[in-house]
């Protein structure tokens, strides 16, 4: 499967603002935005004035590196939210957000998204008691997720149980953080998302 493997941080930096692609570290002061905040690149610190079309572009890069995917997969799941009815840019994001890696992360299963979709390429969750290995499935109200029997007395696993106490989910998530499951009581709303996108940007870049 393609994925990215720079450094995480250099994105962060790119788009001038925090992605939280590396979980906690991103809230400490160990945070690369916090200790050096221009762009990477020789030119990094020169002060641009973005047209149009860049202002668009970096709004796309922005959201399609927040939930993790390439450029294919991003565009595939805008031409999704344009067949559905209803707003495509809130559609679009609705979809990001319905992904089961990004479910695993909002449920506290994963310190981030990168971390979820590996554990979901392990095979460590059950999707209504059924094994599961893609992280692109998309969630429907009524889905349950729960950690794999096989997997619950794991080291990793046993860490995130403990700090999930201070994680908050999302309201269209029920946790179980006993058992380590969630249930899919409602599809999330646009209100829901509370990371400042400009989704009409990437509507408009995409029309062109």
């Amino acid at each position: 499967m393609a994925r990215y493997t720079g450094p995480v941080c250099r994105l962060c930096r790119r788009e001038g603002t925090k992605l939280f692609l590396k979980g906690e570290r991103c809230m400490t002061g160990k945070c690369a935005l916090d200790r050096r905040s221009t762009a990477p690149g020789q030119h990094g610190a020169a002060n641009k004035k973005m047209r149009e079309y860049g202002v668009q572009f970096r709004e796309k890069q922005k959201t399609k590196r927040y939930y993790g995917l390439l450029e294919k997969q991003f565009h595939n799941c805008f031409v999704e939210a344009e067949r559905r009815e209803g707003m495509t840019g809130e559609n679009l994001l609705k979809i990001l957000e319905c992904r089961l890696d990004n479910v695993v992360y909002r449920m506290g299963m994963a310190e981030s998204r990168k971390e979820a979709r590996q554990l979901v390429l392990h095979a460590h969750f059950l999707l209504n008691g059924k094994k599961v290995n893609i992280p692109s499935i998309s969630i429907k109200v009524g889905d349950v997720i729960t950690v794999a029997p096989t997997s619950k007395d794991s080291a990793k696993f046993k860490e995130l149980a403990e700090g999930l106490d201070s994680k908050i989910s999302p309201k269209w998530l029920e946790v179980n953080k006993e058992n380590l499951s969630a249930k899919v009581i409602a599809l999330p709303e646009r209100e829901d998302i509370d990371f400042p996108f400009t989704e009409q940007l990437i509507v408009e870049l995409y029309s062109k």
